[in-house]
């Protein structure tokens, strides 16, 4: 099966600072790929160099065979590359139907069907859609993010730490829209919250001190306690 994303060996500097060291790994079509790693260890910034925020210095990122390493990320975003930061990037001064459709990149059929399905999967936004953003509780920006991402038509979806600071019952909420996500769009998901990352994970990479050192299917993961332990600091 061919890859629908492929990161080659990439180097990414911030400032001074080295940070990713030589990062690799693909996404098949259809799969959750979970990157794993401790804090600081290169998660978020693999997801900024292959959108093109912080671009890789060397390396390759190649999307349906295509190199997009050295595009700007409103180009790579036009591929149906959609993002969801950690800091979720709405705008709190915009009602929620604002957000999300300042973030759609056309009107038509199928994205209203999208949207549809967004909200009947997420109906707190269509309680307050009338609302500012900057008015919802940290669990519905949360939502409200992933929306705007998925309301567009990506084939692959990049999910930067979603469950972070959420209440569990919210945490939930996010891992079984992550679930029907799934079965609509690949994606490529960072998370802290390893018991969220292994529920709905396909295959894993664990990144540390910015290599790529592990990779595999997540149910051996769920049972290598050495690595959990070495890697991810779960005792």
């Amino acid at each position: 099966m061919s890859s629908l994303l492929e990161v080659n060996q990439i180097e990414t500097y911030i400032g001074q600072y080295h940070i990713l060291q030589g990062v690799s790994f693909q996404a098949q079509k259809g799969e959750v790929t979970v990157l794993l790693g401790r804090n600081g260890a290169g998660k978020t910034t693999t997801l900024r160099s292959i959108m093109g925020m912080t671009p890789a210095s060397k390396g390759e990122i190649k999307y349906k065979g295509v190199e997009i390493s050295k595009l700007p990320t409103y180009k790579t975003s036009n591929l149906g590359i959609g993002f969801v930061p950690e800091d979720q990037g709405i705008f709190g001064e915009l009602t929620v139907e604002e957000n999300i459709k300042v973030a759609m990149k056309k009107v038509d059929d199928e994205t209203n069907s999208r949207l549809e399905w967004i909200l009947a999967l997420f109906p707190d936004l269509k309680k307050f859609w009338k609302k500012p953003g900057g008015l919802l509780s940290g669990g519905q920006k949360q939502m409200l993010s992933i929306a705007r991402a998925y309301v567009n038509e990506n084939d692959l979806l990049l999910i930067d730490e979603p469950s972070k600071g959420l209440a569990p019952v919210i945490v939930e909420k996010v891992m079984e829209s992550i679930q029907e996500m799934k079965k609509k769009t690949t994606i490529i998901l960072v998370e802290q919250n390893f018991i969220m990352a292994s529920a709905i994970g396909d295959k894993f990479f664990i990144i540390d001190d910015g290599r790529t050192v592990h990779s595999g299917e997540m149910k051996s993961l769920k049972e290598d306690e050495e690595m959990k332990r070495k890697y991810l600091g779960i005792a």
